[in-house]
């Protein structure tokens, strides 16, 4: 069995061999439009910082298959442009985002302060939530230090 598979894998290391160069020549013609000239570090920041800009630019409408159906769910309107369906994304933009976040965190300080909001099961809902915060942390730094419970490899 062990020996097949050698077999196998010499055959397939050969024929990469043999072919591997023609193939990317041939990949590196048919995409040649794609290539940016010159290829310089400044060059591939300019193409991040505008592809970044360029998607947080984005607003309008986009086709609704490509919104998932739970976004519907939560009360967003559709509009009608040319007989079909569309669903306006200037309700997802960073400046909406950032004004929902304060609405949130402003009706969470009213709830907070009053105590009669407090039964046991917002109590037990909050205290899971933060368990669950602290355990996600924990589990970032156990991956950050290379998957080692006792501490950084020195």
């Amino acid at each position: 069995m062990a020996s097949k598979l050698q077999t196998k894998a010499a055959q397939v290391s050969q024929f990469v061999t043999k072919n591997g160069s023609s193939y990317y020549k041939e990949l590196m013609e048919r995409n040649n439009q794609y290539i940016q000239k010159p290829s310089s570090a400044h060059t591939c920041q300019l193409l991040a910082k505008q592809l970044f800009y360029t998607r947080l630019a984005r607003t309008g409408t986009c086709g609704i298959q490509s919104v998932k159906a739970q976004l519907l769910g939560k009360g967003l309107k559709l509009s009608y442009m040319g007989g079909k369906r569309f669903l306006n994304l200037a309700e997802f933009s960073i400046p909406r985002r950032y004004e929902a976040l304060w609405k949130e965190l402003d009706s969470l300080k009213q709830f907070l302060k009053t105590k009669d909001a407090w039964s046991m099961e917002n109590a037990s809902v909050a205290a899971l939530f933060g368990v669950e915060c602290y355990a996600w942390s924990w589990g970032g730094e156990i991956i950050g230090r290379g998957f080692t419970l006792t501490g950084y490899y020195v």
